[in-house]
C-alpha cells in the first residue's frame, strides 16, 4: 500500500477504490439476486416496502428511487406476477388516484432471505477482521459519509 501526503493523488486512490467496491457489489448482488430469481430492481422494491412496514403508496417508492410511476408500476406488476406473488396492489383508500403496494407474506420471507444471505457474506469477510479493525473501517466510513453528504446533499443533485 502506498501511503502518500498528495491529496490529488489521496482522492483518485479514494475514487478509484469507491468505484471498485461499488462496482464490485452490484455484480455480486447481481449473482446473488440471479439466485433468488430477482432483479436488482425488484430487491430494491421489497427492501423499501419492508422498511416502511410493508405497505406504501407505489409513488413513494418511485420517488425513493428517482423513478416514474409507470417505471415503478412495471417494477411491481412483475414482482405481483411471480408465482408465489410477492407484493400485491389496491387501489388507496382515500385517494383512488393512488395505488397501495404491500408486502405478501411470501414477499417478507423472500426479501429475508436474500438479506440474510447477504448479511451471511459479510459476516463471512467481516469476521475475519479483529473487533477493533471491524470499529475502525465502521467509523472512518461513517465520518467519510457524513462530512461528504454534509457538504454535497443528495438533495442538492437533483
Amino acid at each position: 500500500m502506498i501511503v502518500s501526503d498528495n491529496l490529488e493523488y489521496d482522492i483518485a486512490e479514494l475514487w478509484s477504490l469507491l468505484f471498485d467496491i461499488v462496482t464490485d457489489g452490484e455484480k455480486r448482488l447481481a449473482a446473488h439476486l440471479d439466485a433468488h430469481q430477482i432483479t436488482p430492481p425488484q430487491f430494491y422494491v421489497l427492501k423499501t416496502l419492508s422498511e416502511k412496514g410493508g405497505e406504501c403508496r407505489i409513488g413513494d417508492i418511485a420517488r425513493d428511487h428517482h423513478l416514474t410511476n409507470a417505471t415503478m408500476t412495471g417494477l411491481v406488476k412483475r414482482l405481483e406476477a411471480m408465482n408465489p406473488p410477492l407484493v400485491k396492489r389496491r387501489r388507496n383508500a382515500t385517494d383512488g388516484r393512488s395505488v397501495d403496494v404491500s408486502l405478501t407474506p411470501e414477499g417478507a420471507e423472500r426479501f429475508l432471505a436474500i438479506q440474510k444471505g447477504l448479511m451471511e457474506q459479510l459476516g463471512a469477510v467481516f469476521g475475519l477482521l479483529p473487533d477493533e479493525e471491524r470499529r475502525d473501517i465502521i467509523e472512518k466510513v461513517r465520518l467519510y459519509f457524513t462530512i461528504f453528504s454534509q457538504q454535497f446533499p443528495a438533495d442538492d443533485m437533483l
